[in-house]
């Protein structure tokens, strides 16, 4: 099917948004992108892409201007809280014929998106109101009193979707009882290693995200944005988290924190209103797959639209393709924060014994094309 007089809303700027507007550059409908948002923001902490968010940045054509802009990750370590290592995963070597794993400023990755979306509209502040289905088209309201029909709508507006509020009976992300605080500090390291430290129910996650840069992840249990928790994570853990608060000392700017939430429905679609993102099947970020699914969204609904017969066989193949590769990561990593929540004795035995293991099993399916 092309897309010659179908008409496409997209919410959402965001990673699934624009990856979306990228996959169906070529197929010919009309597309209009929405963002809540005033503006492109250079605000933000840090990402990390595996290798199958990268092998999808080359489908779309952006794994150069990707790979200008970010550190290539060689090696992931795991330690427990004390600093003692428990396994290292070679992950150039575990991802090898998929694609590199990377890690760069989220700023970076949104303006190497927007840059590959080139001229396509996108009305900035803006996010709809209603959703009416009318026969096989969605009429729409606006924020600002304009309204439109279209024969799809893609709700790609994050964990907090305004779409699945307005389509899906406000069904609502659930909270994973993990409060979680994110930072940007100086690199200290020039070795390109992701590292975690493991505390009971707790992590602390250091990734370099370019020359002078390192994100800085920190989750604690679900009681939000505690005045000690500063104090609590330096006595918890080991170098280099007194150093890596120490920039906040300085400059808090790029502190953000807020819950982890999962999102699971029993179905991603309304009529002609699709979910796709974190708005369809948010995770917990303990596999680092929220943008790799939402890359792959969009790479595999462009292909279900351009080989069905109609937007309603298109969704339906899509989901079906979709369903059991995001239901893997969801279980996955229900397992991974199950792991941490050890008693610490058993989970480093565990996680000495079985961790690499573990890890390669816990990606492996994710290896195959999506």
């Amino acid at each position: 099917m092309r897309g010659d007089g179908i008409r496409v809303l997209i919410v959402g700027g965001g990673v699934a948004g624009l990856a979306t507007v990228a996959a169906l550059r070529e197929w010919g409908a009309t597309v209009d992108v929405v963002e809540r948002a005033p503006g492109p923001t250079d605000s933000g902490t840090g990402i990390y892409l595996t290798g199958n968010a990268t092998r999808m940045l080359d489908v779309l054509g952006l794994a150069e201007p990707i790979a200008d802009v970010s550190v290539e990750i060689a090696r992931q370590r795991s330690a427990n809280q004390r600093g003692r290592r428990l396994f290292d995963i070679d992950v150039a070597a575990l991802w090898q014929g998929v694609g590199p794993c990377v890690s760069l400023p989220r700023a970076h990755l949104h303006r190497a998106l927007l840059d590959g979306v080139g001229d396509a509209p996108i009305r900035w502040g803006r996010q709809p109101v209603a959703l009416v289905a009318e026969g096989d088209q969605v009429a729409v309201e606006f924020d600002d009193g304009a309204t439109a029909r279209y024969d799809l709508v893609l709700g790609a507006d994050g964990v907090n979707s305004t779409v699945r509020r307005l389509a899906f009976d406000g069904q609502a992300a659930r909270d994973l009882g993990q409060y979680a605080y994110r930072w940007v500090a100086p690199r200290v390291d020039d070795e390109p290693v992701w590292s975690v430290q493991l505390g009971r129910g707790r992590q602390f996650l250091t990734i370099p995200i370019s020359a002078e840069q390192t994100y800085c992840y920190y989750n604690d249990g679900p009681v939000a944005d505690r005045p000690g928790w500063r104090d609590e994570l330096a006595e918890t853990f080991t170098q280099p988290v007194s150093t890596m608060l120490k920039a906040l000392d300085y400059d808090d700017s790029t502190l953000h924190a807020g819950p982890n939430q999962e999102v699971v429905l029993d179905s991603w679609s309304r009529g002609p209103v699709l979910l796709i993102g974190d708005a369809a099947h948010a995770t917990s970020p303990n596999m680092a797959q929220g943008a790799a699914m939402a890359l792959e969204d969009a790479v595999v609904l462009a292909t279900s639209l351009a080989t069905a017969g109609s937007v309603a066989e298109a969704l339906q193949g899509y989901e079906a393709r979709r369903r059991p590769r995001t239901d893997w990561v969801l279980s996955q990593t229900h397992r991974r924060d199950k792991a941490t929540g050890l008693p610490p004795a058993l989970r480093d035995l565990v996680m000495r014994r079985l961790g690499e293991q573990m890890f390669r099993s816990n990606y492996g399916p994710l290896f195959a094309q999506p």
